[in-house]
């Protein structure tokens, strides 16, 4: 499955009949990210706006950053950072998955995550006038914003953006061995090894990867990612479209990795858990920050990008943004 950015819009899946496959098996399916509550408090504790608008991102039902885990988006795995599973032979012998293809499938989750920001940054542009002014009707949120990639309000667009690019984002932390440690036991597949990394991974760098071609960034990150990490295999569609029937002899998200809730098998070793999100939280703050950078170098004239940070964060951006 590939993605591309359309001219003037959102991001859009380019395999339609992926899509398709997936709204039609998207009933009820095991854990599969961080739960919504656990994405809603990731997401404010990162993040100082105001409650309005906090919500209208965060909210665990009905926020954008929660979209990706409704309809067809669930069973996407590049929007989850899902089948990125790969293990050394040190660990499992005639793995069944390469290190190249387990990169494969982070690099298209990452993709995503690249064209979510450049259609923020272009979205942003109709928050404010030529003149650096606040446009009161393409910032307002008196009601409800709706998370369907069709064309609403500056504001609306924008947070969609930004929340389906930052859920597969915090998704990596609770699905992938970046932040956690093993079972004392022996490493194998049902123990696969922990990086234990406690900064942000440096092959997220979405801001950065904006502004290059896909050949470089994509060369950049592929250089980026450790051997030996793994994320977990997901009965889902992979970057090629295929859905995987199950994970027989692979990593599995479900019993060997996944940190979505506190109650899973590789939450419970150790402080897993709390280290899943607290690298996902630290992630979610270094996106905002990077894409408020992006819009103060990208509309420099009249502090437009100054007043697109404000209309962004404030619940009535055109009392609070003179």
């Amino acid at each position: 499955m590939s993605y591309r950015l359309l001219p003037g819009g959102p991001v859009r899946t380019a395999v339609a009949a992926g899509l398709v496959i997936a709204l039609a098996t998207a009933a009820p399916h095991p854990a599969h990210a961080f739960t919504g509550g656990n994405h809603e408090d990731i997401t404010r504790a990162a993040l100082p706006w105001e409650p309005a608008t906090l919500t209208a991102m965060a909210d665990a039902r009905d926020g954008a950053v929660n979209a990706n885990d409704h309809g067809g988006y669930f069973l996407m795995g590049p929007l989850h950072c899902d089948n990125a599973d790969y293990l050394a032979p040190s660990h499992a012998r005639d793995y069944p998955r390469s290190r190249d293809e387990a990169t494969t499938e982070l690099l298209a989750c990452i993709r995503t995550s690249v064209a979510r920001f450049r259609s923020a940054v272009r979205a942003a542009d109709g928050l404010v006038d030529a003149r650096g002014r606040v446009r009161a009707d393409q910032s307002a949120l008196s009601t409800p914003c709706t998370w369907d990639e069709a064309p609403e309000r500056a504001k609306c667009e924008v947070l969609e953006q930004l929340g389906r690019g930052w859920h597969q984002i915090q998704d990596f932390y609770a699905h992938s061995n970046w932040t956690d440690r093993p079972d004392p036991g022996p490493l194998g597949v049902t123990n696969p090894p922990g990086l234990a990394r406690t900064g942000v991974a440096p092959f997220l760098d979405i801001r950065r990867y904006s502004t290059m071609s896909d050949a470089d960034w994509t060369r950049d990150a592929r250089e980026r990612i450790p051997p030996e990490l793994t994320t977990g295999c997901y009965s889902d569609l992979d970057s090629t479209g295929v859905k995987a029937a199950d994970c027989t002899g692979r990593v599995a998200h479900n019993r060997d990795l996944n940190k979505d809730t506190d109650a899973s098998r590789r939450s419970r070793t150790g402080d897993n858990f709390g280290r899943a999100v607290s690298g996902a939280t630290a992630e979610t703050t270094r996106q905002w920050d990077d894409f408020k950078a992006a819009l103060l170098t990208a509309y420099p004239d009249h502090r437009r990008g100054e007043q697109m940070v404000c209309a962004l964060v404030h619940d009535d951006p055109q009392a609070s943004c003179p």
